[in-house]
Parts: C-alpha cells; sequence; structure tokens
C-alpha cells in the first residue's frame, strides 16, 4: 500500500461503524489488482480470528474497497494466505 493505512472503518447500512485492522496487501501481476486482508479481530467459536479480504484502490488518502469478482481471485488470495500459514508454521 503505498500509503501505509494501518486501520479503517466501514459504516454499515444500518449506520454501525466497524473498525478493522490491514493485515498486510500484496499486488498481484496477473490480474492487475491489489489486494487487502483485514481484521476485526473478532474470534469465531474455535478462537479463530476472522479475516477479510478485498480488492482496493487509494484515491487521495481514501481506501476504496472492492468486493473479489473471480474464482480465479479468490484462488491468487488463498494461495498467498497458505504461504503465510506455512512461513508462520515453521
Amino acid at each position: 500500500m503505498k500509503e501505509e493505512i494501518k486501520t479503517f472503518k466501514i459504516v454499515d447500512k444500518d449506520k454501525k461503524e466497524t473498525e478493522y485492522e490491514v493485515l498486510f496487501t500484496f499486488d498481484n501481476a496477473k490480474t492487475n489488482k491489489s489486494y487487502i486482508i483485514f481484521t476485526d479481530n473478532k474470534k469465531d467459536k474455535e478462537g479463530n480470528i476472522y479475516t477479510y479480504a478485498a480488492t482496493y484502490t487509494l484515491k487521495d488518502t481514501k481506501l476504496e474497497l472492492n468486493e473479489i469478482a473471480s474464482q480465479e481471485e479468490w484462488d491468487v488470495v488463498e494461495s498467498i494466505l497458505s504461504q503465510i500459514e506455512q512461513k508462520i508454521e515453521e
């Protein structure tokens, strides 16, 4: 991410504001998009922290998120997450 953003907030349709922490970002030459992995630090029943992924653009200092559009893109994200998980376990 060119401008280092560590957290951001999203306001949902019910006007509830949630703060998210940026875990990491990466660019993919094949899809020509930038991706962001982030969390609200909430945990599931097993104690795993929920993580989310999206594509993003930065306009001035405003972060604009977009849904991941295809299975090909999800495959890229899942591959990166698997690589990171393997490195953490080593």
